[in-house]
């Protein structure tokens, strides 16, 4: 190759036409149409040929020869029947050098810029023939269609970027005016990506959006939805992200209202004994519309009787029926600050599945009889028929806990199955709960709990007790069932039933995960030699199915088999796992949320652990951890009290930043 040759290479997905000026071995010095000078590799050429003009000529006559001779080529490319030569050769599906084809297009004489003419038809419409600078493979039909598809695609693509950045832009500025025609579209598609980010199916079009946009944060896109009126300011996006439906087919909706409306005389199921004679309460939090549980206690000279009556949600959820599909779907009723979503509809949960007061409703009773020390003689599990007498608040029982007989022998009951549990290793976790609910302008309120209060030790532990009880009654029965078994916890920091919030918070931390499986196991956590959750069949499915294996045992129906058990729990173990992240998330945000309005105001936190460059503490009102950064000269410790100061919070970008002061 010598100076003054005309050669081309590809840059850009354009063809470039240029002058050698010097060359070497290894690399050339080009001066080019667009009149730059530029090293290249000759390698990198897409065609060269005997054409020259001389180099010592001006510069700028030099670059407008060249645009000249650009211009002749690419009229000859204008020329050539790329589809007709595709027509001809198609079939043949071998590789054609461009002398050929040049050939082809040109039967008479031809020259360089005849050659590239055609390497630039081909190029400029590659659907047609696959390019290599000296040679072409016609493509398939199948190929050529998927060509075509993905420049329509493309096209399509780049309308919609170019329509959503004027949008958002002119959004951006205040005008509501200009939404496009696809606006509808381009809202499912940065929805989408909102969610979804990588994973969504549009990330490659959003990316491109966002940076002819302009845009730096995602957050942007988040505010030009919520401003369009497609999200509110407060939207629930894990709900969304997680794919958990809110609401009910309308075929599930109208099962459930035809099933409400429906008669049931239980006395017809064998085995199903009366107990609406017992004096039965049912103690729940102030906004409980659906009641899962009542207690009864009888006293004898000799001996206790309590009963754990559980309402009997598969009396009329059949398994694998409309409803009971609808139910596992969900996996679990949804309680958040702001929403709350049932697993069984309303229409059922709220009314005909709960032990409301006055009701005569289907029941799987517990009935266990005591001494007067506590300790367990024997139990019986059956089919029952209850009618609830009173529905307490926990409050409210809290109240009568030392004027009404009954609430406070069952209290001493409960007390004593703790200890019970205790004696057998136990880890009694005692910590505050922070409730969060909306009052009626939507303001989030703060209130704590103490899960240690008379009322609530006493249900959580009646409920332990059936559960275990329910356990052993499907063992003894040789039935698989959902057992949750638990191993030792990492390290045990509370050596008895007490401690520190911090040693309580710390221990929660070293706990092990629990397992479901279809066999038993030691529960380490409660002390039990079998668990299994039964006691809230409207809210849980997990509890729903072990009470129709409950019920096959009592030969009401038939009874799931191991294989069948293992993939109820693998089926729904991500969407419990996704509805756990969901509740959680979703009352950290609320939290955030009334912090936002006390930024500047002083807290009292307790060290947890040292970090690299921070130390993560625990807000006490709040129950919520962050990280408290180093400050030169101070020292902390594990359990050490500061008071620092709200720094800044974000709900939406879950920010919470705090400073020692």
């Amino acid at each position: 190759m010598e100076s003054g040759e005309i050669v081309e290479y590809i840059d850009d997905r354009k063809i470039i036409c240029a002058l050698v000026m010097e060359h070497g071995d290894q690399q050339l010095k080009l001066l080019t149409e667009q009149d730059k000078n530029v090293r290249l590799s000759p390698h990198r050429l897409s065609h060269h040929g005997k054409s020259r003009f001389d180099p010592t000529q001006d510069r700028r006559r030099l670059v407008a020869l060249l645009r000249e001779r650009g211009a002749s080529r690419n009229a000859i490319a204008e020329t050539i029947p790329v589809e007709e030569l595709w027509d001809v050769l198609n079939e043949e599906q071998t590789w054609i050098d461009f002398k050929t084809m040049t050939g082809l297009c040109f039967p008479n004489d031809v020259d360089d810029d005849h050659e590239s003419g055609v390497i630039r038809a081909l190029f400029k419409n590659r659907r047609f023939f696959k390019f290599k600078p000296d040679r072409f493979l016609p493509h398939t039909i199948e190929q050529m269609e998927a060509i075509v598809a993905k420049e329509k695609k493309a096209a399509r693509d780049q309308l919609l970027i170019d329509a959503g950045v004027a949008w958002i832009q002119s959004v951006g500025t205040g005008d509501m005016s200009k939404a496009p025609p696809n606006h509808l579209e381009l809202i499912d598609i940065l929805k989408s990506y909102y969610l979804f980010e990588q994973d969504s199916p549009h990330a490659d079009l959003v990316r491109k959006l966002i940076k002819a946009a302009g845009i730096t944060s995602t957050e942007t896109l988040f505010n030009h939805l919520v401003t369009v009126g497609t999200w509110s300011v407060d939207e629930n996006i894990d709900l969304l992200r997680f794919g958990i439906p809110t609401s009910f087919s309308p075929q599930a909706m109208e099962k459930a209202r035809v099933l409400s409306l429906t008669e049931n005389d239980f006395s017809l199921e064998s085995g199903r004994v009366d107990l609406t004679h017992l004096p039965t309460i049912t103690i729940d939090g102030q906004s409980t519309l659906d009641f899962d549980d009542a207690l009864s206690i009888q006293v004898t000279e000799n001996h206790f009787l309590v009963g754990i009556h559980i309402t009997d949600v598969a009396h009329y959820i059949k398994r694998d029926d409309l409803l009971d599909r609808e139910a596992r779907t969900r996996g679990s009723s949804i309680y958040m600050p702001d929403d709350r979503i049932a697993m069984i509809p309303p229409a059922l949960s709220e009314n005909l599945l709960s032990l409301k007061k006055d009701h005569v409703r289907p029941a799987i009773s517990t009935m266990v009889k005591l001494d007067p020390s506590g300790g367990l003689i024997s139990y019986d599990i059956f089919p029952s028929t209850i009618r609830v007498d009173h529905q307490l608040s926990y409050f409210e029982a809290n109240g009568s806990i030392e004027t009404d007989q009954s609430i406070s022998r069952l209290y001493d009951i409960a007390a004593k199955f703790r200890e019970m549990r205790l004696s057998q290793s136990a880890l009694q976790i005692v910590l505050p709960e922070v409730n969060i609910w909306m009052d009626e302008s939507g303001t989030p309120v703060i209130n704590r709990i103490n899960r240690e209060s008379p009322s609530r030790m006493l249900i959580a532990e009646m409920m332990i007790l059936a559960n275990w009880l329910s356990a052993r009654f499907l063992v003894e029965n040789k039935l698989p069932a959902i057992f949750r078994s638990q191993p030792k916890p990492k390290s045990r920091i509370l050596k008895n039933t007490t401690g520190t919030l911090f040693q309580n918070w710390m221990q929660r931390k070293q706990l092990s995960r629990f397992a479901l499986k279809t066999e038993a196991g030691q529960h380490s956590g409660l002390g039990l030699d079998a668990y299994v959750t039964a006691t809230s069949p409207i809210r849980k499915y997990f509890d729903l199915v072990t009470q129709r294996q409950l019920r096959a045992a009592m030969g009401l129906e038939k009874a799931y088999s191991s294989s069948e058990i293992e993939s109820v729990i693998d089926s729904l173990t991500p969407s419990i796992a996704a509805i756990g992240r969901l509740q959680f998330r979703r009352n950290r945000y609320w939290l955030l949320k009334h912090l936002e309005g006390r930024i500047g105001e002083k807290e009292e936190a307790i060290v947890l652990q040292r970090r690299r460059n921070a130390y993560s503490i625990l807000l006490k009102a709040y129950m919520v951890e962050c990280l408290l950064p180093q400050s030169r000269g101070v020292g902390l410790n594990p359990e050490d009290l500061v008071q620092v100061t709200l720094q800044r919070v974000n709900a939406r970008t879950n920010t919470l930043s705090v400073y020692l002061g």
